[in-house]
């Protein structure tokens, strides 16, 4: 039984030369952790942001039915407006889902590496198979990313100005 399990220990993991401080797999680690991390970051600004506009227009016909000042209306409605504004400026939930996937791709090609499975079992070199993938992965995201913003831009210049 121990037999079985020491070969299942060591079937998932690098050689041991690779393990050793290598590049690559450092690389990959620091890029998972940097998009789970910007990730995680989005998505809880993007969530926390849409509460606050929510709950903000919601109070607004509250606030109205009462005998409130009108200014706290309109402050309700300035913070609504502020807010979207950000949400669309950030691009928060863009981001998030840009992110995640990322991430959770660079996640995939790595057991995919570590258990010398789909294009990583006929290679002679596998780890150098595993550099090209991450960073076309990696320029991928930033492609995606440029596009959004440039899309974003481009968007905002249509914008008829008001008189």
């Amino acid at each position: 039984m121990a037999i079985v399990d020491k070969a299942k220990e060591t079937e998932a993991r690098p050689a041991p030369a690779e393990e050793s401080q290598n590049p690559t797999l450092e690389r990959l680690e620091d890029q998972i952790a940097w998009y789970d991390a910007k990730g995680r970051q989005c998505g809880q600004r993007f969530k926390w942001l849409k509460a606050v506009v929510i709950t903000a227009a919601a109070a607004i016909p509250v606030v109205a039915a009462f005998d409130v000042p009108v200014y706290v209306a309109g402050i309700l409605g300035a913070v609504v407006v502020v807010v979207e504004g950000l949400l669309q400026a950030y691009q928060y939930h863009q981001n998030w889902i840009i992110y995640r996937s990322t991430a959770e791709a660079l996640k995939h090609e790595k057991y995919l590496y570590l258990a010398r499975a789909d294009v990583y079992s006929g290679s002679a070199r596998p780890l150098r198979l595993l550099a090209e993938r991450i960073e076309g992965l990696i320029s991928q995201e930033h492609s995606r990313w440029v596009s959004s913003r440039s899309r974003h831009e481009d968007e905002s210049k249509e914008q008829p100005e008001r008189d």
